[in-house]
């Protein structure tokens, strides 16, 4: 069955973004590419992380924090207690 035989239908052409997702098509190397790139930078704006320095692996395998990288001060220790980091990472790996 057609789906335009029991819904008003309009050919829109070649999907472009579907739920935040961006389309990219080669149908001559018969390749498609989505991109969350929109979501991720939503995110990061979201959470005040848009200008942050990228890295392309920000920890070496087996690193281990000590209680020298935490904050000590109390200043600090309240600034990070207002950081959303569940929420931050949560966000972040419903895009992969």
């Amino acid at each position: 069955m057609q789906l335009s035989k029991s819904f008003a239908m309009k050919d829109l052409g070649p999907a472009k973004q579907i739920l935040g997702i961006r389309i990219t098509r080669d149908r001559a190397l018969k390749k498609l590419h989505m991109s969350q790139e929109q979501y991720i930078e939503k995110v990061l704006r979201r959470f005040n992380m848009d200008k942050a320095k990228e890295v392309s692996s920000p920890l070496t395998t087996n690193f281990r924090l000590t209680d020298k990288d935490c904050p000590s001060s109390e200043k600090r220790i309240e600034e990070m207690d207002r950081v959303p980091y569940a929420s931050a990472v949560g966000s972040l790996m419903y895009a992969m």
